[in-house]
């Protein structure tokens, strides 16, 4: 059974174009969410294996998000993504539980390598 994920972004392009890197790899993607609120909705009901979360979004941000579904499950695999190199931000995802951090533009490589390690 291939990797349930849900993928969190606020832009339309970066979802289809990290939904057209997972999607060719086998991995299926359960739900798209716009906004942080919305992962934390989609998370509770579609329960997937991994969330790609990004970080800078409008109302919620990633990390706030994050936090959130690590409330409602301690063992959830989010991936952060970021436009910005910005260690700060990148340090502060981690610290709340995130599992790894992606750079965008995406890499494909090195997305698949991420995804890879926690794939179900």
């Amino acid at each position: 059974m291939p990797t349930r994920i849900l993928i969190t972004d606020d832009a339309p392009f970066m979802r289809v174009t990290l939904r057209r890197i997972l999607a060719e790899s086998g991995y299926d993607i359960v739900g798209e969410a716009e906004t942080g609120a919305e992962a934390i909705s989609m998370y509770s009901e579609l329960k997937p294996d991994l969330v790609t979360m990004d970080i800078t979004m409008p109302e919620m941000d990633g990390i706030t998000a994050l936090r959130a579904i690590r409330e409602l499950n301690p063992e959830a695999t989010v991936l952060v993504c970021t436009a910005m190199s910005q260690k700060n931000l990148v340090i502060e995802a981690m610290a709340a539980g995130a599992k790894d951090f992606l750079l965008k533009p995406y890499q494909r490589d090195r997305v698949l390598e991420s995804v890879a390690k926690f794939a179900a």
